[in-house]
């Protein structure tokens, strides 16, 4: 902007500035007025259709599945696509304040006077690629699986009674399968038909060692469809 156009702009500013109306009261009414309309929306709603109750908490459950509110969502998708523990401080605040400081300091890196957003370029953009990442990953994160799933891996479908019963069983608790579960403090089971029989897995889900509780008060199906699934996983 040169020095004509910079003048310009300020000179329609102020008598547009003397045509307007202070922010007090004005703009305070309008906007309290907007507040208390949400708000008794909000209690109507809650009074007519009434809040979602969950089951009771049971501090002893091995497979309940923590799911963040609904504004969340985004960066719950974050730390699935970011895998490695080590960067969960990187996924969680430092590339999410990063984004909010750019997204802040907008104003002073565009200092454009225009209005019209087909003439504001970097603005423009800015803020369509910040609604289109935050809604992408707000439904992946809204329709992701569950963690107590076994899906990153390819299970065939005579085998998928037994990849449920090990989700089902709390084994991703202690043990990996591909990139659901967790690290320990079971080894990965992502290829362990490869290095164990199918008899030895048997003998050590009945008899196992170390914490790992033992699987005999399971169905003998579910049993076997367990045994099965893990003597399967034979790895790429």
């Amino acid at each position: 902007m040169n020095g004509a156009e910079k003048e310009a702009y300020l000179r329609e500013y102020e008598q547009l500035k003397k045509k307007g109306k202070p922010f007090f009261p004005y703009a305070v009414a309008k906007d309290s007025v907007m507040a208390l309309i949400v708000v008794l929306v909000i209690v109507v709603m809650s009074l007519v259709l009434g809040a979602e109750q969950g089951p009771k908490a049971d501090p002893t459950t091995t497979t309940y599945v923590p799911r963040p509110e609904w504004y969340f969502f985004f960066l719950f998708e974050v730390l699935r696509v970011i895998k490695p523990n080590e960067l969960v401080p990187f996924a969680t605040i430092i590339l999410p304040n990063i984004l909010l400081v750019l997204l802040l300091l907008l104003p002073f890196y565009d200092r454009s006077p225009e209005r019209r957003p087909e003439r504001r370029p970097v603005a423009t953009t800015a803020g369509v690629l910040t609604i289109i990442a935050m809604a992408f990953l707000t439904y992946l994160g809204a329709s992701a699986g569950s963690p107590t799933e076994i899906d990153s891996i390819d299970v065939p479908k005579q085998y998928e009674a037994g990849a449920e019963v090990a989700a089902q069983s709390g084994c991703l608790a202690c043990h990996k399968f591909g990139d659901n579960g967790n690290d320990g403090p079971g080894p990965e089971l992502t290829e362990i038909g490869a290095k164990l029989p199918r008899a030895a897995i048997a003998r050590t889900l009945v008899n196992p060692s170390g914490i790992m509780p033992p699987y005999t008060d399971l169905p003998r199906e579910k049993f076997d469809n367990l045994v099965d699934f893990l003597a399967s996983l034979q790895g790429e």
